[in-house]
């Protein structure tokens, strides 16, 4: 048995994708900036551990070390999640124009969906409901080989 003909990719699709490129490029710039906020906060960390005579004197002495590293991994932690989440969102937007890598773009839309409200929750659901169309998968499958 065969499966039935995939209809062809309409206008409509095309320019669907072509607008979620470029939302995704947007989601991700404001992405990489959210990922900037923490800085400050490593700086602290850093400040702490590294200066800490720098801090002035207090009763009990400089502030302790441990207190600088848990504000360094944390904002380390944040910093490398949404930087790389930024990336994973500018790769999908140019995947979306070359139908290529179905799968990350599925996969990306789906931590966003998550991850971003409220932008990269309607920005991941649309995501997903154009790519589950079969002449969409159909045109990346297309793209692929």
């Amino acid at each position: 048995m065969t499966s039935p003909p995939v209809p062809a990719m309409t206008e409509q699709d095309a320019e669907h994708l072509r607008l979620l490129s470029i939302f995704h490029y947007i989601v991700g710039g404001m992405e990489g900036l959210v990922g900037c906020f923490p800085i400050f906060h490593f700086l602290f960390g850093a400040a702490v551990v590294f200066l800490p005579h720098k801090l002035g004197e207090a009763k009990d002495g400089p502030p302790p070390a441990l207190l600088g590293w848990f504000f360094m991994l944390i904002a380390g932690t944040w910093m490398a999640l949404a930087w790389s989440l930024a990336v994973c969102l500018f790769i999908a937007g140019r995947s979306l124009t070359q139908r290529k890598r179905y799968v990350f773009c599925l996969v990306t839309a789906g931590v966003t969906a998550a991850m971003c409200m409220p932008f990269g929750t309607v920005l991941g659901v649309f995501t997903i409901l154009v790519l589950a169309r079969p002449a969409v998968k159909a045109a990346f499958e297309a793209g692929r080989a």
